[in-house]
């Protein structure tokens, strides 16, 4: 997910329109057709980082794969990052980007004890990990320290971490989501951690950008209704966002694929009603889609019986869906012709 600096973007924002769900797609998308499965039956987030090749966080194991988006070979990257707690269903190696042909992670939700560090400031392992080598790692943002010292205000919350979602790199450094304390951080290489924008109960999830502006995935409150699960838009400084389209059931991602289309991926529905005890499970199986942003506010879906998606990539004119339980899935022909 490597994105331009800061002056790169200001002179691209100043000639090219930023992404839109104005046009009409005409793309007839093909049926999902399944490219990989990783070791150890896990998958989080994911990117295209050097070569072109998908790379995936496998969070049970605490590795990050790369894979072959044409012939769906599997190669290690990397190993030795935290694993996620054996308890949970998510935790872990969250997300993967690249700046340059370096590798960062996003690990959240991990410590020595269950569930002493989950609920408690005890010393842990959250934040983001420079990729040294194969087998070596180091800590460059201390996220989690940052999210006790700064915790949010206007909601209830049980982990005082956070539960950090998605990495992005933005202006030569990183935006990070926290889908439990409800804000996106900005993230320097140095380590430097502000927040950037916060919200309501709105569970903030997947990032894209394009140029200036900032396009984010909302999976919204327990039930996460599909009315909630939104692609939403801001730029740096701004106090709120600007809803862009609605109708995704537990949103978990965006991208921005051929002409300048949006695109949202719905985990699918969530298994436990209201109950706010159930925060954070995963939605049931085979209920997840694909959408496309239709231009009128909403979201078409043009894939849908995924089962348990959790994040997205688009690679000229095809998606690349990872699940939870470690697969990844093509969609061809997402997108209709650009257009000007």
């Amino acid at each position: 997910m490597v994105r331009p600096f800061f002056l790169a973007a200001v002179l691209i924002a100043l000639i090219v329109p930023f992404a839109s769900s104005a046009a009409p797609p005409t793309g007839v998308p093909g049926d999902p057709e399944l490219l990989a499965t990783l070791p150890g039956g896990a998958g989080s987030g994911s990117t295209v980082g050097p070569g072109g090749a998908l790379y995936v966080a496998q969070p049970a194991t605490g590795e990050i794969w790369r894979v072959d988006p044409k012939s769906g070979e599997r190669a290690l990257y990397a190993s030795g990052l935290p694993r996620r707690f054996v308890e949970l269903p998510f935790g872990g190696v969250m997300d993967v980007a690249f700046v340059g042909s370096t590798a960062y992670a996003l690990v959240s939700v991990v410590g020595s004890v269950f569930p002493d560090d989950l609920f408690a400031c005890h010393p842990q392992e959250v934040g983001i990990y420079r990729v040294n080598g194969p087998t070596s790692s180091t800590v460059v943002a201390d996220i989690g320290t940052f999210a006790c010292e700064n915790p949010p205000s206007g909601f209830p919350f049980a982990v005082p971490a956070g539960v950090q979602f998605a990495l992005e790199t933005y202006r030569g450094g990183f935006l990070v989501t926290d889908g439990h304390h409800n804000r996106v951080l900005r993230v320097t290489l140095d380590g430097t951690i502000t927040q950037l924008i916060a919200f309501g109960d709105a569970v903030p999830t997947g990032l894209a950008t394009s140029g200036n502006t900032i396009y984010l995935a909302e999976a919204g409150p327990v039930p996460h209704e599909p009315q909630n699960g939104k692609i939403v838009s801001f730029e740096p400084g701004s106090s709120t966002a600007t809803d862009v389209a609605s109708g995704a059931r537990l949103a978990v991602d965006v991208e921005i694929g051929r002409g300048r289309t949006l695109f949202a991926l719905s985990q699918g529905l969530f298994p436990c009603g209201g109950d706010p005890a159930c925060a954070g499970s995963p939605a049931s199986h085979d209920t997840g889609a694909l959408m496309r942003a239709n231009g009128a506010g909403g979201l078409t879906t043009i894939a849908d019986e995924l089962d348990q998606p959790s994040s997205l990539e688009i690679i000229g004119n095809t998606a690349y869906v990872v699940t939870l339980g470690g697969e990844v899935w093509t969609i061809d022909n997402v997108a209709g012709p650009p257009y000007g």
